[in-house]
């Protein structure tokens, strides 16, 4: 939303992480004060140490405290701010969010509530899309049941894919090849979608199954002048998660770019959209592309348009909400730039995820690097939150050299302490289908069957280091804010321990149980008490960092003990099931 400053800007980051490291970046450059909210996960996080000031708005739960708005909202009341910004997840594609800001006279750094709300909906979308004379896929126009989905299934054809009406990063999308499993992934996307997104509504959509999936990063003032700032291709994914994103795409040429370009637009303004935001389409194999749906709020790929571009996505979007325009802009793009995103997961035990601490952290450098982190040795990464720590940028003259360089950075990054993605983004580099970007999205979970990737190895956490009678700085909290302060003792806590070896995303078997592999919780359980079971029945699904894990027996026998329910939340090790 855009409104005319009456005092000196200061500006809140509703979220965490690298996104809330990166916008503080620049509003220092911008001379404009930062605020940071933390739960208790995030007590000794890098955003919180780095805003000028630092509110606590509750548990870990993020229920409670980063989709809280009442909390945010307080928090910005005590310090003061005048600017909000959501960055992407969490409370970023609210459209509720946005009002309450508006209402409780912040300015939101992002679009109206109104465009959010339109956007949101991806059925509402479509129909914007279909009005702007944007190509759509076939599927169905409103959010559908069990029974209305068995009669548009085959009007719309298999595979056919299930997704959140409401909702985005691959949350709550299932694709369906045949009739029989429409009803189960209906249930399981449903409930995803009302997990992640507080929405339960889900619809249709036709399967391509040989695509690219490209997108035009857009940005808007509230005169109407729209600006296209490149295209991306985010095709490398695995369950429907982008891994890297490259610009330009290696699939346009300037027929296709300027094309692209006039129907992003085109949609921006039939949307009345106001600020950046992103238009996501798939690409076949002819070269046509067709609308999948509109993200209204800054990408976790921008740094990719950013590092082609020379321009600052954020930055643009602060000076729209501060009523600055757009006019003069000159987009020129140059060279190509490859992203890859750091997760705390291990792709050789199937991308398990590894909350913990860092023991070690060595960010790479040099010609034209760039890594936008949340992290630092001897932080945690906590168990509650998405996985995703840190995304490493680079660019070149050229795709190849672009590659190359990327390779060089992985080698040169060292994270110790948890697992990381490092290990499958070397791989998916050196690949012959990367190398001649003959990927398409669904590319990466095939050829993974074939990769072999070694587990990581155990991962001892950090050694605590031995007390000091010297004056040490620490923070305490007063009144939910941060206040410095200095002691001459400092009491230290066990590091937490990352996933041994033997956990695997099928559990483990040890004389007859089941143990969690890693902490999360119970969302649905499959057996019951004194049920027989096979060896690879799902005993439960686990949902941690924000992956559901399904977690199965290794043998055969009959459940004799089941001491856990839905919603549940369970620790690393934990027994889920005895089977005799």
């Amino acid at each position: 939303m855009t409104k005319t400053p009456t005092k000196r800007p200061k500006l809140l980051v509703a979220n965490r992480g690298e996104i809330a490291v990166r916008i503080m970046r620049t509003c220092r450059e911008m001379g404009i004060p930062t605020v940071a909210v933390y739960s208790d996960a995030d007590r000794d996080a890098l955003h919180v140490e780095m805003a000028d000031q630092s509110y606590r708005i509750g548990p870990a739960l993020a229920t409670d405290s980063y989709l809280s708005i009442g909390a945010i909202l307080e928090a910005a009341q005590k310090s003061r701010s005048t600017l909000i910004h959501p960055g992407y997840g969490f409370l970023a594609e609210r459209a509720h969010f946005a009002t309450a800001v508006e209402e409780a006279g912040f300015t939101f750094v992002g679009p109206p509530a109104a465009a959010i709300e339109r956007l949101g909906d991806k059925a509402a979308a479509r129909r914007i899309a279909d009005a702007a004379g944007v190509p759509i896929i076939p599927g169905t126009r409103e959010p559908v049941d069990v029974a209305i989905a068995r009669k548009e299934a085959p009007r719309i054809g298999f595979p056919l894919l299930v997704k959140a009406a409401f909702g985005g990063g691959g949350k709550g999308m299932h694709v369906v090849r045949d009739a029989d499993r429409l009803e189960e992934s209906l249930k399981r996307a449903a409930r995803e979608a009302k997990s992640y997104f507080g929405r339960s509504e889900v619809f249709l959509e036709r399967y391509v199954d040989h695509a690219r999936h490209v997108e035009a990063q857009i940005i808007a003032d509230a005169k109407g002048k729209v600006v296209f700032l490149g295209e991306r291709d985010c095709s490398v994914q695995r369950r429907h998660q982008k891994l890297i994103e490259e610009t330009p795409s290696p699939q346009f040429d300037e027929g296709l770019r300027e094309r692209f370009a006039e129907a992003a637009i085109s949609l921006t303004k039939e949307a009345s959209y106001l600020n950046a935001g992103t238009v996501e389409c798939i690409l076949d194999e002819d070269g046509s592309f067709y609308f999948l749906e509109m993200n209204t709020r800054i990408q976790v790929e921008h740094p990719v348009t950013e590092m082609v571009t020379g321009l600052d996505v954020v930055a643009l979007q602060i000076q729209v909400a501060l009523g600055g325009s757009l006019a003069g802009l000159e987009v020129s793009a140059n060279g190509h730039a490859i992203e890859c995103r750091i997760n705390a997961e291990d792709p050789g035990r199937n991308f398990l995820p590894g909350p913990g601490r860092i023991s070690r952290y060595e960010e790479p450098s040099g010609p034209f690097v760039r890594v936008d982190s949340g992290v630092g040795a001897r932080r945690d990464i906590p168990g509650d939150y998405d996985s995703l720590f840190a995304k490493l940028i680079v660019s070149g003259i050229d795709r190849e050299q672009a590659r190359r360089r990327m390779l060089r950075a992985l080698d040169e990054f060292v994270v110790e302490g948890v697992p990381t993605t490092i290990p499958v983004h070397r791989w998916i580099l050196e690949s012959k289908a990367f190398r001649t970007s003959t990927h398409t999205t669904t590319w990466l979970e095939r050829a993974l069957v074939d990769a072999h990737l070694p587990a990581q190895a155990d991962l001892e956490p950090a050694v605590a280091q031995p007390r000091s009678t010297r004056a040490r700085d620490i923070l305490v909290e007063v009144d939910g804010r941060r206040v410095p302060i200095r002691i001459f003792d400092e009491r230290r806590v066990a590091a937490p321990k990352a996933p041994s070896s033997h956990a695997t995303h099928h559990g483990e078997h040890v004389h007859g149980e089941i143990r969690a592999p890693m902490q999360g919780t119970i969302v649905k359980v499959l057996v019951e008490k004194g049920q027989p079971i096979q060896a690879g029945d799902v005993v439960c699904i686990l949902e941690a960092m924000k992956m559901e894990n399904h977690i199965a027996s290794t043998r055969e026998g009959e459940i004799t003990d089941l001491p856990i329910r839905v919603g549940q939340v369970v620790e690393l090790d934990a027994l889920l099931a005895v089977i005799d």
